[in-house]
């Protein structure tokens, strides 16, 4: 068996004003979720615990984000988590404030002998 690859999705997230990276993140990924309305494991005929979900996801502080709030987004599958820098941080004018920006990409994959 090998790891393939079958779908992957991008998304972008932002706090505006609370400066939180993981709300960020968690954004991020929904977002490319929310992108995807394709039923993978049932068009493989697995099961959908048998998914391998890889997301990455770039901030500017990745110290900042809580990776096991991440996983928990997913109700199935079995989630890695990745975070990078990345994304972008925006002051803004006249304030202490700035927007968090967090771009991820989610990759389904699955345990599957290669197509011959």
């Amino acid at each position: 068996m090998a790891k393939t690859r079958v779908l992957v999705e991008f998304g972008m997230g932002t706090s505006l004003r609370r400066k939180d990276y993981t709300e960020a993140a968690l954004r991020a990924i929904k977002d490319a979720l929310w992108h995807n309305s394709v039923n993978m494991a049932e068009l493989f005929d697995f099961p959908k615990e048998a998914m391998i979900i890889d997301a990455e996801v770039g901030v500017q502080q990745p110290d900042k984000v809580d990776t096991e709030a991440l996983k928990a987004i997913f109700p199935y599958g079995q989630p890695n988590i990745t975070v990078t820098k990345g994304g972008l941080d925006v002051d803004k004018p006249h304030t202490d404030g700035r927007t968090v920006i967090a771009n991820a990409a989610v990759i389904v994959s699955f345990d599957m002998e290669p197509a011959q």
